[in-house]
């Protein structure tokens, strides 16, 4: 059975019925890559109630190692409607994920649009004119960044705010990523995304759900649903 749930509904269930996320901007948890997958796993375990996407972004893990390590998130009962596979098409379809994160060098949005219509499909974007080509081969949002320095692109120019609210001016959704913390969180919201992506900010800190919650609370404060996620 192929899943129909939408990834990114105005409100949604964790096991047992208890509302957590409701008509609040979207938060996505990035692997980092590094992270073994089992404490990757412990963390996704307490912060899955209060994200909308865990992206499994583990370029050097083969086809095969990444299944075993949906496998490992499945098991320990992250819901599969949240998770999201970075370039491998392959693997998201054999495991059923919600969807599928493009970048520079994989498949043509359009042609996994087109194909597998019942993948959720992210573009990565780095400007305005990737974001409106990949706004035409029908991406169902774009990922951009990085917006503030971050430790994972050292050395490199962020591409800040002024790009970001050009691209919220595209008719698809936007979710920023790059160097967010708690603190600069607003100023994302106040250039029009439609949510953030972070990764260290919740990963290495020292206790995961509590940063998790901050971000998510600044999200909540900072402008309600943004309409454009289905």
């Amino acid at each position: 059975m192929l899943f129909t749930y939408s990834l990114f509904k105005k409100k949604e269930l964790h096991k047992g019925g208890t509302c957590i996320l409701s008509s609040i901007k979207e938060l996505h948890i990035i692997s980092n890559g590094t992270m073994p997958m089992e404490q990757f796993r412990d963390i996704a375990m307490d912060i899955h109630p209060y994200v909308n996407a865990i992206h499994l972004r583990e370029k050097q893990k083969t086809a095969r190692e990444l299944f075993q390590a949906i496998d490992l998130l499945i098991n320990a009962n992250i819901p599969l409607s949240k998770i999201i596979i970075n370039d491998r098409v392959d693997v998201a379809l054999v495991t059923r994920a919600r969807g599928v994160q493009l970048a520079f060098h994989s498949l043509d949005a359009a042609l996994v649009k087109e194909s597998f219509p019942e993948l959720r499909v992210g573009s990565s974007i780095h400007s305005y004119q990737e974001g409106q080509k990949a706004k035409e081969n029908g991406a169902d949002y774009l990922l951009f960044g990085h917006v503030f320095p971050s430790k994972s692109k050292p050395g490199k120019t962020p591409q800040g705010l002024e790009e970001l609210t050009r691209l919220t001016q595209l008719d698809i959704p936007v979710i920023a990523i790059g160097g967010i913390t708690a603190e600069n969180t607003r100023q994302i919201l106040h250039a029009g995304a439609n949510g953030i992506a972070v990764m260290s900010g919740v990963l290495e800190a020292p206790d995961p759900i509590l940063a998790v919650k901050d971000y998510r609370n600044i999200l909540k404060e900072g402008g309600g649903y943004g309409g454009k996620f289905i």
